[in-house]
């Protein structure tokens, strides 16, 4: 792994990645390194809603080549929407960034299309959480140095009941329940990581 070769990377808590079936990774992020961090130390292959910005040239034959969806942020549309399923209903692991964009990685607020995968799919959701993964900056500024630390810690699964009532109110409160559980794992990783520290 070439992360490993240029940083020290710790993995913490993947056991609680399941080994099969649907899965929805829901990292925080705040770094340019985060979603590449994450394909490479996950213990599955990952499929990414990625800006759709990145999809050009040379970098955007990669990125499909190893799975990964465009998504339009201000419009991401029923197509969207069906490439997601359509990783879980194969039985894949789908990563969803909640925040929707790089920012605090506090949890703060998050988009609904989480617990939309969530309900319709069934897939249970792993909370993951980045530290000492950069900057919020998008340069190569904002990168961590070379052989410093870098931690990924995958959370305990949560599932929401599959089925229900599919209106705006219940999508909302859906999404509150996994919000609270994303910054309660959050909170705990970094206590860990703390405590753990040299």
């Amino acid at each position: 792994m070439l992360a490993g070769m240029l940083w020290s990377v710790r993995l913490h808590g993947k056991h609680n990645v399941p080994a099969a079936g649907p899965v929805i990774l829901a990292p925080h992020h705040t770094g340019f390194m985060d979603a590449p961090l994450l394909m490479a130390t996950c213990p599955r292959p990952v499929h990414t809603l990625a800006k759709r910005e990145l999809f050009r040239g040379p970098v955007g034959w990669v990125l499909r080549g190893v799975g990964q969806i465009p998504l339009d942020r201000d419009d991401p549309g029923r197509n969207l929407l069906e490439a997601g399923m359509g990783v879980l209903d194969d039985d894949r692991v789908l990563v969803v960034f909640p925040e929707g964009t790089r920012g605090a990685g506090d949890f703060a607020q998050i988009r609904p299309g989480l617990a939309w995968f969530a309900v319709r799919s069934g897939a249970p959701v792993v909370p993951v959480v980045f530290h000492g993964t950069g900057t919020r900056g998008r340069t190569l500024a904002g990168m961590p140095r070379l052989r410093s630390r870098l931690d990924v810690v995958f959370g305990e699964p949560v599932t929401l009941p599959v089925g229900g009532p599919r209106t705006r109110s219940a999508l909302a409160a859906a999404t509150e329940q996994l919000r609270e559980e994303l910054v309660a794992h959050r909170k705990a990783a970094l206590e860990m990581l703390n405590d753990d520290s040299p």
